[in-house]
């Protein structure tokens, strides 16, 4: 009888204290309508650790509303508040695993109900898209500040809640690339791959332009390029970019297939054009590369490299000359010497527009003037010889012939 009557005694005690944990939350529930943050955060905390109201999906839910008002009213947007956000996703997380992740369940209606512009408080949403709206702001505030790590991070926390939102997934990913967080920058760009209906083209050039210039992976960024054209064959970038990257590879027949058909749809595209020429020259054909530095030229006056190469092409085919000049039996010396330099110095005078050309576009550029300076010298233009050395003099010092 004393054992039943113990026993009966258990269950009284166990009875209240699981009664009292669930006023606990009642009274948490009640703190936090009335505004009292702290103190309902205290009391859902208790709750938490209790083993029946601990398990139950109203308990974190509960405690995943507060968690998003303290995020939501603390304005010094600081790392501490970004792991306030993190603390109430996880709550969220939490609420959804114990309702077995079904969404028709009361409590998950609640969890993912929208925040609508306009209504009534009692209308609007106090889980997932209210925390989602309060990371996006402050987001925006942190952006606007120039803040961009803590801009990140709550893009980022925006983007893990609502993954649907394009916007805010590409926004994520685009400040995570302004810091050089190229891991997080990769999640978010390669997440919009996967969204029907979305253009994707701006995050497969990030992604491109990540693995090339930041993850020094040509072979990576080859795959991610060609995955590109599938979807967007026409598009003048990706064909830039295709071929900038079997050039890389020393991929150079799939080069020269990829720039031929490039060219077929934009014949007159002067960075095509140059690599085209480029092929040309490895391969040992400098008129060919001549002719597509010209016509690169041509199509883009301003094209700071066109005229460069062209230049560099008539210099190579002068010093060529020069060579056999030098390599000449004395009697083919008398015989053809004069004109073989004649010829050298023809082609000397065609690369001078080329080179003045690319001096204007880049006036700074002491290595242009050397090569300016050494064209008019060789051709006796002592007044354009008298002009180069001053600036040369005035750029690198007075001794800059003798380095």
């Amino acid at each position: 009888m004393k054992k039943l009557i113990l026993s009966l005694a258990l269950v009284g005690i166990a009875s209240t204290v699981a009664f009292g944990q669930k006023k606990v939350v009642r009274s948490a529930e009640k703190n936090f309508g009335r505004g009292n943050l702290e103190e309902a955060y205290t009391e859902i905390k208790s709750a938490i650790s209790d083993e029946e109201t601990g398990a139950q999906s109203e308990t974190y839910f509960i405690k995943g509303k507060i968690e998003t008002q303290m995020f939501e009213v603390d304005s010094s947007n600081t790392e501490t508040t970004v792991a306030m956000g993190r603390e109430a996703q996880q709550s969220f997380i939490k609420t959804f695993e114990i309702e077995n992740a079904d969404s028709t369940s009361k409590v998950s209606k609640d969890l993912f109900k929208e925040v609508l512009p306009d209504m009534p408080a009692n209308f609007q949403g106090e889980g997932v898209y209210r925390l989602k709206n309060a990371a996006f702001n402050k987001a925006i505030a942190k952006y606007e500040e120039e803040d961009m790590e803590l801009s990140h991070e709550f893009f980022s926390l925006a983007a893990d809640l609502d993954p649907n939102d394009t916007s805010i997934v590409f926004n994520a990913g685009y400040t995570a690339n302004m810091v050089s967080n190229t891991e997080a920058a990769k999640k978010y760009f390669t997440q919009l791959l996967d969204v029907e209906g979305y253009n994707k083209l701006n995050a497969y050039y990030f992604l491109i332009q990540i693995a090339s210039a930041e993850d020094n992976d040509p072979e990576e960024a080859y795959r991610v390029v060609t995955e590109a054209r599938e979807k967007y064959p026409d598009d003048k970038g990706l064909a830039e970019f295709e071929i900038q990257l079997l050039l890389q590879l020393d991929k150079m027949d799939e080069a020269m297939v990829s720039i031929e058909k490039a060219l077929e749809n934009d014949p007159n595209n002067s960075a095509i054009l140059l690599r085209y020429g480029y092929l040309k020259e490895k391969s040992g054909d400098l008129d060919g590369a001549l002719a597509e530095y010209k016509k690169a030229v041509v199509a883009d006056p301003e094209f700071f490299e066109g005229n460069y190469y062209a230049g560099a092409i008539y210099l190579d085919q002068a010093r060529d000359i020069e060579t056999e000049v030098n390599n000449l039996s004395d009697a083919d010396w008398e015989a053809k010497s004069e004109s073989m330099l004649a010829q050298s110095n023809k082609l000397y005078e065609e690369a001078l527009p080329y080179f003045t050309k690319a001096s204007d576009l880049q006036p700074d550029n002491t290595d242009i003037m050397e090569i300016l300076y050494r064209v008019h010298s060789r051709l006796k233009n002592d007044s354009k010889v008298e002009e180069y050395n001053q600036k040369l003099t005035e750029k690198l010092g007075e001794g800059w012939l003798d380095r």
